[in-house]
């Protein structure tokens, strides 16, 4: 069985949770506090020197970190990732955007507010910057799926998990999702899907 060392909120670690469960995977959690220094500790740090959740005990194996490194991993083989070459691609493409459009801003926000506890006074023009970033990625999500179901595809990917793991909670960053029904109706499809589970499930 599969060890999880994660923290529930974070959207990194959800989406590992989510593959786990829509594939049926069997797995152990291990509930670390990152705000209180858990993932800093010289015990974790020696199975992860980067020191960050989520992070996957690969039974016989070892450890292995990075959130998408970790669902790639899991979901190899399975109906999560395409068949075709291309659309395969299109898949890492996404999973590209997500790390580098989406995550640093709107999951930022969202940890700086929700998490942190943080006052957009505190913040000041950091906040405003990091919104404008965020709804700039928005943006882009809602026109690639204008008149899509999924992401890629007629089919449900990884691409969608990882997109959806802070899309689908960006109003706690004070996102409003009002001006984007393509999101809107994509997080719907999302949580029709077999074996869904909410970011709070163990």
């Amino acid at each position: 069985m599969y060890g999880l060392y994660d923290y529930l909120p974070s959207g990194n670690g959800y989406k590992v949770r989510l593959v786990l469960k829509q594939l049926g995977l069997g797995y152990e959690l291990v509930e670390l506090d990152i705000k209180n220094g858990a993932s800093r500790t010289p015990e974790f740090l020696a199975k992860n020197p980067n020191g960050r959740i989520p992070l996957l005990e690969i039974p016989g194996r070892g450890y292995l970190a990075e959130s998408h490194a970790i669902i790639g991993y899991l979901a190899e083989g399975s109906f999560l990732v395409p068949v075709d070459r291309y659309e395969r691609a299109q898949m890492t493409a996404w999973l590209c955007f997500e790390q580098y459009n989406l995550e640093p801003n709107v999951a930022t926000v969202r940890f700086w507010l929700h998490s942190l506890k943080k006052t957009p006074a505190e913040l000041g023009e950091r906040l405003e910057e990091k919104r404008r970033l965020g709804h700039d990625a928005l943006a882009v999500l809602e026109r690639g799926l204008t008149g899509r179901r999924f992401l890629v595809g007629d089919a449900y990917t990884l691409a969608d998990i990882a997109l959806y793991a802070y899309t689908h909670v960006a109003a706690e960053g004070g996102f409003s999702l009002e001006p984007y029904p393509a999101i809107r109706q994509w997080l719907r499809a999302v949580e029709e899907q077999p074996g869904y589970a909410p970011i709070t499930a163990r």
